[in-house]
This record gives structure tokens, C-alpha cells and sequence, in this order.
């Protein structure tokens, strides 16, 4: 072991701990396992290689993938992530950020996620945001549980089927025990009446329709339940938002906002509420202070999580910090500013735009949806079959026309020029 110096542990360090505990040997720990279990042959590992030889070797196992243009949303858009912000957020005094208990030595990590709050409060315009959420869909289901605990003695709540589909099947993992009265409808509001504690509606609707949510907050207070709206955060930028409704929370997922697709993950959820509903608010948040000195400070505000308070009174008990992700979001949006967000929905928009035209134009497609105002995403019904479609969309290099209720999705970024789309449709046009 002397050949390798950096080993955290040495032969003498492992003696004095097997001493310490009583054990003779790093074996013995195994003693309760069956001998059948224990594997006794040679490993079969590979003679060792120079650094060149491992790149070389994982280059080769990476062009293997098949790299494809995304064309696709539902919930998930391949947005652009500027070159910046991976070489910030894997500073080492980001990269191992967790919880920051102690607020004297974590001073970075918490003026991020302040800063992280700010910036989704300024989206959503609501009064209060927390220090993230694990993604979306989680997002949501805590905001109905949050309306449950904000409305005392009601049972009832109405989540609109307009949501994402992979939204719906987390509220109902999240609603399958505690014994709510879930109700699943495009029309929320033929639902409303005394008993109901919470609604949640989407801004943009599964099928990328932009949802006129005109007179939702006046008949959901009317009956004294809570609305929650359901946000592509980046999209806030150009669209109304939740506070212009009049929501009383916002929820959403911060993948929009420069976090890559990377196979479904991590993402970052946010939520932001009424000044009225903070303190039920899951999670923590983030306040700003004044040190001994009078100089600017954060702190942990709220923390009612149940390593802090019992755990029947927690709002929340997910112990997951997604702060890293937080900060990527922080850095995105630093660097976009206002104008650069509203630019990153022009081009996408003008892009979804002029697809939705072309593909009309083929002959292949209906629009079951015309008339009706999208962004950057859309559904059109296929004239042929979904699956030669798609198959030959892939040939040509493109994920896109997802299926989804009997339609196929499309969506735009600001990452696709003319000559990519004009490409997709060319394909389009040999189905």
C-alpha cells in the first residue's frame, strides 16, 4: 500500500480502527454473510491504462450514442446552457455544497439560494419563494398538500388534466394514502364548492396551449380554496404571471432555465407563494440579515422540516438539498438578464411558428387545436401512421412528434435555426 501515498487510509490506520472495534480483520466484518455468498475467484479486471487510453476508451464507448436534435417538450426543453456555467458550478465550494446549518461558513451558499428565491419571486411575482424543491412534479403535489394544510377542515382538491402527464402520476403517488378527495378534470372550476382546499391549473396546457386562466382566482377564492398554478419558468418572462392571475402559489420545474436534458435528471423544482402562506411553505428559506459589524448577511429563516420541529407539524420531510441545481439556475439567469429571456421566447416562438406551418403544409397533419395560442411547443394530429413517422424521423436525426393523446408534439428552442427545421420537415415530407 506504501506504492500508493495518497490512499486515504494506511495499513497502520486500518489496524488501529480494526483494534478499536474489536476485529482482527477487514474479513471478519463479513462473518455473518453466508460463505456461499462470499465470492472467492479473481476479479476479472482489466490491466491498467494511462489516462490517454481511458479517454480514448470512454470516446470510443460515447460514439456508440446516437446523437439526435431534440424537437420535442412536453415538460423537458433543450434549451441553451451557456459555456459558463459548468465552470462555475463545479467550483468546489459549489460542487459539495449541502444544507448550510451553519450559516457563519456558509455564507456562498446561502447568498445563492437568496439570490435563487429573489429571481423566482420576480418570475412568478409572488411575495415568498423557498430554497427549491426536488423537480416539478414534486413541486405540485407538496402545493396541494400545502392548500390542504392553508385551508383547516377541507378535504377536497381539483388538479386540472391539462397537467403534464408525468405531473399526474406524481400527484397521484403523493394523493394515494393520506385519504384526500382528488378530483381529475379539464374543467376545474365545475368542481369548486365548499369543501374544496386547493386547485391547480396549468399555464401552458400539456397539448402547449397558453391557457387564458381569465376569472380562475376570483371563483376559486369565491370558495375559499387556494389556486395553484403550474409554470414553465421560462416562459414567465413573456407570459403573464402567476401573481397577474392571482394565484396564491406558483410551482414549477427550473429545467427550462439552462439545466440540459442529461437522460431526466437532476432537475430543480421551484415554489412561491403569498406572503399570507409562507410559513406553510415545504422546504426552506433563505432571509437576509445584518452581521455584529452591520454588514449584509443571510441566514436560514424558515426551516420547518423534521430534523427542526416535530414531525407530525413538518411541511416538509425531504431531506434532498437540490441547492447545486438551484445555483445553476442563478447563473443562467444572471447571464440571460430580462432581455436575454425574452430573446430566448422570440426565437423559439418565431421557430415553433414556422414548423407548425410547414408540417400543416405537407398535407400529413391536422391542427385539432386552430386558433388556439402556443409558444414554442404544439400537438397536431397525424394523417399517418405515428409510429413510420417517428421511425423516420429518427433516420433522418431528430427526436420529435411524441406521442400523446392521439397527437404528436413538436417543440422549438432558440437552439434550432431555419435550416434544421426546413431539414425535419424534408423528412416529413418522405413518410
Amino acid at each position: 500500500m506504501g506504492t500508493f501515498a495518497y490512499f486515504p487510509h494506511t495499513e497502520e490506520d486500518i489496524r488501529v480502527m480494526l483494534k478499536r472495534i474489536g476485529v482482527e480483520s477487514i474479513d471478519a466484518l463479513y462473518s455473518d454473510v453466508p460463505a456461499d455468498f462470499i465470492y472467492k475467484g479473481e476479479y476479472d479486471l482489466p490491466d491498467a491504462l494511462s489516462e490517454q487510453q481511458v479517454r480514448d476508451f470512454f470516446d470510443s464507448l460515447g460514439s456508440k450514442n446516437t446523437k439526435l436534435k431534440v424537437f420535442a417538450g412536453l415538460g423537458a426543453y433543450d434549451h441553451y446552457v451557456p459555456a459558463v456555467i459548468p465552470y462555475i458550478t463545479s467550483r468546489s465550494e459549489f460542487l459539495t455544497a449541502y444544507t448550510p446549518y451553519q450559516c457563519e461558513i456558509s455564507q456562498g451558499t446561502l447568498r445563492y439560494i437568496f439570490e435563487f428565491q429573489s429571481m423566482i419571486c420576480r418570475l412568478t411575482g409572488l411575495d415568498v419563494a423557498n430554497a427549491s424543491m426536488y423537480d416539478g412534479p414534486t413541486a405540485a403535489a407538496e402545493a396541494l398538500r400545502m392548500a390542504i394544510a392553508s385551508t383547516r377542515k377541507k378535504n377536497k382538491l381539483v388538479v386540472s388534466s391539462l397537467l403534464q402527464e408525468h405531473v399526474l402520476k406524481v400527484i397521484r403517488c403523493y394523493m394515494k394514502y393520506p385519504g384526500y378527495d382528488v378530483v381529475y378534470t379539464e374543467d376545474v372550476l365545475s368542481e369548486l364548492g365548499p369543501d374544496v382546499a386547493g386547485v391547480i391549473v396549468p399555464s401552458i396546457s400539456r397539448h402547449g396551449i397558453v391557457q387564458d386562466l381569465s376569472g380562475y382566482a376570483d371563483a376559486v377564492h369565491a370558495a375559499g380554496a387556494l389556486l395553484i398554478e403550474y409554470c414553465d419558468p421560462s416562459a414567465l418572462a413573456v407570459l403573464k404571471t402567476p401573481a397577474e392571475w392571482g394565484a396564491d402559489i406558483a410551482v414549477g420545474d427550473g429545467q427550462s432555465l439552462g439545466i440540459p436534458l442529461c437522460y431526466g435528471g437532476p432537475y430543480v423544482g421551484f415554489m412561491a407563494c403569498k406572503q399570507d402562506y409562507m410559513r406553510k411553505l415545504p422546504g426552506r428559506i433563505v432571509g437576509q440579515a445584518l452581521d455584529a459589524s452591520g454588514k449584509r448577511c443571510f441566514v436560514l429563516t424558515l426551516q420547518a422540516r423534521e430534523q427542526h420541529i416535530r414531525r407530525e407539524k413538518a411541511t416538509s420531510n425531504i431531506c434532498s438539498n437540490e441547492s447545486l441545481m438551484a445555483l445553476w439556475v442563478t447563473v443562467y439567469l444572471s447571464l440571460m438578464g430580462p432581455e436575454g429571456m425574452k430573446k430566448v421566447n422570440g426565437l423559439s416562438c418565431e421557430g415553433a411558428h414556422y414548423l407548425h406551418a410547414q408540417l400543416l403544409a405537407t398535407g400529413k397533419f391536422e391542427d385539432p387545436f386552430p386558433g388556439k395560442p402556443f409558444l414554442k411547443e404544439f400537438c397536431l394530429k397525424p394523417l399517418v401512421p405515428a409510429e413510420k413517422l417517428q421511425q423516420k424521423l429518427l433516420d433522418a436525426g431528430f427526436f420529435a412528434a411524441v406521442s400523446i393523446d392521439g397527437y404528436v408534439n413538436f417543440c422549438v428552442t432558440e437552439k434550432h435555426g431555419k435550416d434544421e427545421i426546413d431539414a425535419l420537415v424534408a423528412a416529413v415530407k418522405e413518410v
